[in-house]
């Protein structure tokens, strides 16, 4: 494993997914190349859900923050890394910049939604999967619960 695509969108599973990733970077010193993904169109839940109503989105400041936060994580560990903003679908644009660089491993974070909003948003991490062709690491967000009850 020489090149590794690590997909961040400033989450926290994707920066579970940076973690991780950096590991295997490190183990197999691999090139690492870090890609957020601006998606081309905004629409808010209830639009959605409703009508569909898209408004064209911009590219700004806050889009690349996820990138320097992630350049910033591989520079703590010493490891070199590359970084690339890119506007589109996420999953095509994911799909074919791993492609474009030749990626010997995807990385992508999973948020873990419920089946409704994953039906009704998609799922970034299952359309990398259905779409690659070429391995995808998908890692699940660890979601910590407080329990509801404690037992003594």
């Amino acid at each position: 494993m020489k090149k590794i695509l690590i997909a961040t969108d400033g989450s926290p599973a994707s920066g579970e997914a940076i973690r991780f990733g950096l590991e295997l970077a490190q183990e197999h010193e691999a090139e690492v190349t870090f890609v957020h993904v601006v998606p081309m169109l905004d629409a808010s839940f209830a639009n959605a859900v409703a009508v569909s109503a898209t408004v064209p989105r911009e590219i700004g400041e806050l889009d690349r923050r996820p990138l320097d936060e992630a350049l910033a994580l591989a520079a703590e560990q010493e490891i070199e890394a590359k970084a690339e903003l890119l506007w589109g679908l996420p999953v095509d644009e994911i799909v074919a910049y791993a492609d474009t660089i030749d990626a010997d491993l995807i990385v992508v974070g999973s948020r873990g939604r419920g089946l409704l909003a994953t039906t009704l948003l998609g799922s970034c991490s299952r359309g990398v999967l259905h779409e690659a062709r070429r391995p995808v690491l998908v890692v699940r967000h660890a979601d910590v619960r407080e329990p509801a009850l404690e037992l003594r």
